[in-house]
């Protein structure tokens, strides 16, 4: 019985564990599409923007309104978030066919390329086509490199009809796709690498335009540990915003102090509800432990222990609408009326 009653607690961790890292996906993804945010891993990444300011970036370049036809980022089933202006928001942010099925894409949306008023003057407006996914599994089976190059290969055939028609190959238009890495191998730590299409010079100097040829790039944001080597710039920035270890409070003093970030009431929510969920996990992590050390007589209580500051998150995620209460009242091991109660004792505390 004992050993039945162990492995049906370590099913019940796993199976609440990854309900934790589905809801913290969701809110990375949700982080990630904020245009501040963009604006930050386009200019660290992106060449085309290297020479712009964060601001420019957010506010003249990224294509975020109805008017110029955005390509937005999936909205969670919920949608209890409002869309505001600083969101990309858009209908289609998914490919799809008859044999290979649906491919969804974290963030998804359309760029203006920055050109010199000559260049403006001259030809039509560049457009990119720009993709960011958040990754935490680094090694799922196959080499994430190969999927990247993948999305762009897609985002580059789905062109063909809405961009272009029958031999039209001209107005094709480059794309980027972004992979943010949280828990990448020790090797890759700390790192940032893109891989794009270069030409080789076998026989002869002839030379091709770089719009002819340079398409495509895969970008690797591979994040590591504050006290390693290359901690700066984007990887500093995307270590800190997605941190499951730091304070909503450190977080935004670092992002607004360092980074020049706005918090609007918007993005500022976003991490605190990334900051809870955070908690929630490294709480769920502790309960073996505590089974064993806070033995009290009780089946219940040799089962499973939860502290009152975890039960008092529990509470605060119910109340901000993050978290169903029925699923609340389960993490804390009582039914719903008993959770309901202690809501009520809660509230009446605090007045």
């Amino acid at each position: 019985m004992e050993k039945q009653n162990t492995v049906e607690n370590q099913l019940a961790h796993t199976l609440t564990q990854t309900e934790f890292d589905a809801d913290y996906d969701k809110t990375a993804k949700k982080l990630l599409a904020n245009k501040q945010i963009l604006a930050q891993i386009m200019k660290g990444c992106v060449d085309e923007y290297s020479e712009c300011s964060v601001d420019e970036i957010a506010e003249k370049y990224i294509e975020g309104t109805p008017e110029v036809g955005t390509v937005g980022v999936h909205v969670d089933d919920t949608n209890r978030l409002p869309r505001t202006p600083e969101v990309i928001t858009g209908s289609n942010n998914e490919d799809s066919t008859l044999t290979e099925g649906t491919v969804h894409y974290d963030v998804r949306f359309d760029a203006i390329a920055p050109t010199s008023a000559h260049d403006a003057a001259s030809q039509d407006v560049i457009r990119l086509i720009i993709n960011v996914e958040a990754q935490t599994a680094f090694n799922p089976g196959y080499p994430l490199t190969k999927r990247a190059i993948y999305y762009c290969s897609r985002m580059i055939s789905a062109q063909h009809g809405p961009i272009f028609k029958k031999s039209e190959y001209g107005k094709i238009r480059k794309v980027y796709s972004i992979w943010v890495c949280t828990k990448p191998s020790d090797e890759f730590q700390n790192t940032l690498t893109r891989y794009s299409i270069c030409p080789e010079q076998l026989i002869g100097n002839a030379t091709e335009k770089s719009e002819n040829y340079d398409l495509m790039s895969v970008v690797m944001i591979c994040l590591g540990k504050p006290d390693s080597e290359n901690y700066t710039g984007i990887l500093k920035f995307l270590d800190v915003l997605l941190s499951s270890s730091r304070e909503a409070t450190e977080k935004k003093k670092i992002l607004e102090e360092e980074f020049g970030v706005a918090m609007s009431e918007e993005l500022e929510r976003e991490v605190l509800i990334m900051c809870n969920l955070s908690q929630g996990v490294k709480a769920e992590g502790r309960e073996e432990g505590r089974r064993e050390g806070r033995r009290e007589g009780r089946r219940e209580g040799r089962k499973e222990g939860i502290s009152i500051g975890e039960i008092g998150m529990l509470v605060q995620l119910v109340q901000d609408g993050d978290l169903k209460l029925e699923r609340a009242a389960e993490k804390a091991k009582m039914t719903v009326e008993e959770f309901k109660k202690v809501m009520e004792n809660t509230s009446n505390r605090e007045l």
